[in-house]
């Protein structure tokens, strides 16, 4: 698979190319476009972005696997993410992991056979304070009960 920015897309890099003075700072924004062209940041996408910022692929992929928001592999339509930190965990997340699983029969880190759901448990979604804590692409839901994801992903069919 070949991978090159769209004409709009390329037009979007150069345009961040003059907004940082430091190319390194232009990363995150790039990797921010090979996922929301591509679906994921594969490892071309991580070489294709190297060569135009003119750093080493292993800099690259080095940010593309710290930061969880970039998907190193093709997920569903919907990717749900359930933080399973010490706050979400304390109430109760690893029953709502679980729970997920159950419901749409498949394991953290799988998608369901029809591609539109994606399971992962994160780390830390930042949001303690409304423990338990999901994403679903870029929405947030909080204060989470088994009911509560059901009516959510029922809402998503």
């Amino acid at each position: 698979m070949s991978v090159a920015f769209s004409e709009e897309n390329l037009k979007e890099f150069n345009r961040l190319l003059t907004r940082y003075p430091d190319r390194e700072a232009v990363i995150l924004p790039s990797l921010h476009l090979v996922q929301q062209q591509f679906g994921n940041v594969s490892n071309e996408g991580i070489e294709y972005v190297a060569g135009l910022l003119g750093l080493s692929a292993a800099r690259i992929e080095g940010v593309a696997t710290f930061y969880t928001m970039y998907n190193r592999k093709a997920v569903g339509k919907y990717h749900v993410q359930i933080c399973r930190n010490i706050a979400c965990s304390l109430l109760g997340a690893e029953h709502l992991i679980d729970h997920v699983s159950g419901k749409l029969g498949v394991k953290p880190g799988q998608t369901t056979a029809d591609g539109r759901f994606t399971l992962a448990k994160v780390e830390c979604l930042g949001a303690c304070g409304t423990a338990p804590v999901m994403m679903v692409n870029d929405d947030y839901y909080e204060n989470l009960t088994a009911a509560k994801i059901d009516s959510i992903l029922d809402g998503l069919k």
